[in-house]
């Protein structure tokens, strides 16, 4: 970015980030009205604020549509600041939260809480998140070492060690247990439905602890991307740094994808995007890709509403198949690796 360009960008944050909050409406609007039976947006508004118990359309908007809607925006935007948190600790720009393991520990403890018949979804939750933070504690503390801190390096380096063990595991159990592929497959895929308010109650205060954090986090993360030489000559202390990220990361990661499973592309997607609008500074980048993040997800819900309607294809699948296009431009362009 050129030096005349940059207070052009500085003057117009405000006002992406209210665009980017103005679209979190739009898509909420359209995940409201847009499924198998297509409503109004008068119908939508009665629902949300005058009920009538015998309008069908409330059913479909309070009981149904509404939940979902919610479990979305706090899910994307997890996924959304988390995947900047990621990209900017370990200043790779195709991590996503996965890399520390998330996604492969909440996987083999739902397994294992399927193996305990732990009733229903809202018990796989919790097995879900405690999956998440011990494989992240794991890695946190296999990647730093005996000399005091991880480094991007040994972060992914451990990441993908845990990942590819647990992965194993889980597939044992699964590959001898034909009642547990079958429960744990509904969870695996990636998907918003299913879910009731009971899910999203349970998921906002982590969630919300981890935006917190990462806004925390945000003037330490800027330090840490001249290098950690820089960031300690500038007074930055890496090692807490390192650990309040790690924290948000598994806060707001650990909670999407217990109550929704693991839901790929969508931290590594978002950040990018966010990037081009606000620039690199984390102190925007955070909330811009939480932001975004929503959007995202809740727009890749509802084209997977409208795609093979009546039917519905899950969340996980339509963002895999818009991620993993731009996952290989991102592979194969220089400037990816420039931008952070």
């Amino acid at each position: 970015m050129t030096a005349t360009a940059r207070p052009v960008l500085t003057d117009r944050r405000p006002l992406i980030l209210l665009g980017l909050a103005a679209a979190v409406v739009v898509a909420v609007a359209l995940s409201l009205a847009i499924g198998a039976q297509w409503l109004r947006p008068a119908e939508v508004w009665q629902a949300v604020t005058d009920p009538d118990p015998a309008a069908p359309a409330t059913a479909i908007v309070r009981e149904l549509r509404l939940p979902r809607t919610v479990l979305g925006v706090l899910v994307g935007s997890a996924l959304g600041a988390a995947g900047a948190l990621m990209q900017g600790h370990t200043r790779n720009p195709l991590a996503d939260p996965g890399l520390l393991g998330i996604a492969a520990g909440a996987s083999f403890a739902v397994v294992l809480g399927i193996q305990l018949g732990t009733g229903g979804l809202t018990g796989y939750i919790w097995f879900a998140f405690a999956g998440a933070l011990l494989a992240s504690v794991a890695v946190f503390g296999i990647a730093s070492g005996r000399r005091g801190g991880p480094t991007p390096v040994t972060l992914a380096l451990a990441g993908m060690a845990i990942s590819a063990l647990l992965a194993s595991f889980t597939q044992s159990i699964l590959l001898a247990d034909d009642a547990s592929l079958n429960v744990f497959r509904f969870w695996v895929v990636g998907s918003l439905s299913g879910r009731d308010a009971t899910v999203a109650a349970q998921v906002a205060p982590f969630i919300a602890a981890g935006l917190l954090l990462a806004m925390v986090n945000a003037p330490a993360l800027n330090a840490l991307g001249l290098g950690e030489e820089v960031a300690r000559a500038l007074g930055q202390r890496v090692l807490p740094a390192r650990a309040v990220g790690v924290a948000a990361i598994v806060l707001l990661a650990g909670a999407a994808t217990a109550a929704c499973g693991p839901i790929g592309f969508l931290g590594l997607i978002v950040p990018h995007v966010a990037r081009y609008l606000v620039g690199p500074d984390h102190r925007w980048l955070i909330p811009a890709s939480a932001l975004a993040g929503a959007v995202v997800l809740l727009l890749a819900d509802v084209l997977g509403r409208v795609v093979v309607s009546p039917g519905e294809l899950q969340t996980g699948i339509v963002l895999a198949a818009v991620g993993a296009p731009f996952f290989v431009a991102l592979v194969r362009s220089r400037r990816g690796a420039v931008k952070l």
